[in-house]
């Protein structure tokens, strides 16, 4: 069997592996978008490290765009297989891809009004056309139960606790008279985080592909942070009778916030200002979250027998319309604005980023981890201006950073997900992380004992 890594190398997104067989069937674990500006991974997204109509098999481990980002494109050049996912990773995906395709289609739109005819007309990475196609390639199944993909492979979803749906992959493959389990982990999510489940360790693994995000540091503890929130809402929105503007992205981080402002709702502690959840997709994700109970945890599930909706309060607003987005930013006086994207790259929020970056009485607050090259990550490294839809903009808002929000776990929260390879997995592959941050995992886990853990390159591929 040979494997090739075709994204999240050394980066934090685009995530994207490649397993051929002995038979020569490829398998595909993610095809996520790279998400940043990176002068480096400019053609990343045009390109593949592979031939998409050789892929026989897309296997899925949730709906982020950094990991599927980029089927629909997979489709468009020719990929005719099974896409293998959790539901509610399909139907998620029914609504990001989607997403995903009309802001292809409209920047496309845009840099050729821009360009005024001058040149050849860009065209967009894939349309919405190809996305229905590509949505009509899911097959999707359940945690906890294994499938076949192949005569020799057969694959269990168990749960990863990042996102709804979100799932690590671990895959039994046949090789004559060898078998070899071979795991990835997709995003590992945390322990004790409202709403989801806790991350299931996986099977004991003779491989690992492993996430490497947090491998450096360790979160901010969760008691105090419904305290931290508010002190941060308190000071913007009463004290400074500001604007909290909160990038977020549309599936997991807003629904965590929601539901963290409608228990402040519920004890008498919010304040009385409104509060907006501008993104269709956000609204659209709150409403496949209601539809998947199965992926709640016990206290989530305790919570709505007192209150049977945890994402709507009163004051809460829900934004679907361009006009009423419009309006949020023209509005005086403080309000909680929560938008779409958590990098601040694309969507509604480059205008709020826009409107309030040099008010002194508005505040940003990022809820996680975000490149450096994003304008999220920009604020959280303390920029004191950048450029914003054209514009050079001094960075005159205060900036807020609550990285216990992260729906990654930190460096020992991985390192008790995978404590249970340490006697079975013989190499493991750290992925999904800046080249700083994997270095430190890495030594982290050999000094926990953890043997053979390798940091691939971008295209690097060996025989297993």
């Amino acid at each position: 069997m040979h494997i090739k890594f075709c994204g999240a190398a050394q980066e934090v997104t685009g995530s994207s592996h490649l397993l051929t067989l002995v038979d020569g069937t490829n398998i595909l674990l993610d095809c996520g978008l790279y998400q940043g500006s990176d002068d480096e991974m400019d053609d990343f997204n045009e390109k593949w490290l592979f031939a998409p109509e050789d892929i026989d098999i897309l296997i899925v481990s949730h709906a982020h765009i950094d990991h599927t980002g980029r089927i629909p494109k997979l489709v468009a050049d020719g990929f005719r297989g099974k896409i293998y996912a959790t539901h509610a990773t399909r139907d998620l995906c029914s609504i990001m891809l989607l997403d995903s395709a009309k802001i292809q289609e409209g920047d496309a739109a845009y840099r050729n009004k821009k360009m005024g005819g001058q040149g050849a007309p860009k065209k967009p990475l894939y349309t919405v056309e190809n996305t229905y196609q590509a949505l009509e390639q899911f097959a999707s199944f359940s945690y906890e139960q294994w499938f076949k993909v192949h005569d020799d492979v057969r694959v269990l979803f168990r749960d990863a606790g990042h996102i709804l749906g979100s799932a690590s992959v671990t895959l039994e493959i046949q090789e004559g008279d060898r078998l070899i389990r071979l795991g990835f982990s997709g995003d590992i999510g945390r322990p004790d985080r409202p709403i989801l489940k806790d991350p299931a360790p996986m099977p004991e693994l003779d491989y690992l592909i492993c996430e490497s995000t947090y491998g450096d540091r360790l979160h901010e503890s969760a008691p105090g942070e419904i305290e931290h929130l508010l002190k941060i809402v308190t000071h913007t929105c009463i004290e400074k009778k500001g604007k909290l503007i909160i990038p977020a992205f549309s599936v997991g981080r807003t629904q965590e916030i929601v539901f963290m402002l409608d228990q402040l709702h519920n004890s008498g502690r919010l304040p009385k200002i409104p509060v907006f959840v501008d993104s269709p997709l956000a609204i659209n994700a709150t409403e496949i979250f209601v539809s998947h109970p199965e992926c709640f945890d016990n206290g989530l599930h305790g919570y709505m027998l007192t209150d049977e909706n945890p994402f709507g309060f009163n004051g809460l607003n829900y934004v679907r319309s361009t006009e009423g987005s419009k309006q949020i930013n023209v509005m005086h006086g403080p309000a909680i604005v929560i938008s779409a994207s958590g990098m601040m790259t694309a969507g509604r929020i480059k205008h709020h980023l826009f409107n309030n970056i040099e008010k002194h009485n508005s505040t940003f607050l990022i809820v996680g981890y975000a490149p450096p090259n994003t304008p999220a990550g920009r604020l959280r490294d303390g920029a004191k201006s950048m450029y914003v839809m054209g514009q050079n903009k001094q960075v005159l808002a205060e900036v807020e950073i609550m990285d216990s929000f992260s729906a990654h776990g930190d460096q020992k929260e991985m390192s008790d997900f995978i404590e249970n390879q340490k006697q079975s997995v013989k190499k493991i592959w750290l992925v999904h992380g800046t080249l700083d941050r994997q270095e430190i995992w890495r030594q982290y886990l050999l000094d926990k004992g953890f043997k053979n853990i390798e940091i691939p390159d971008l295209g690097h591929e060996e025989e297993i």
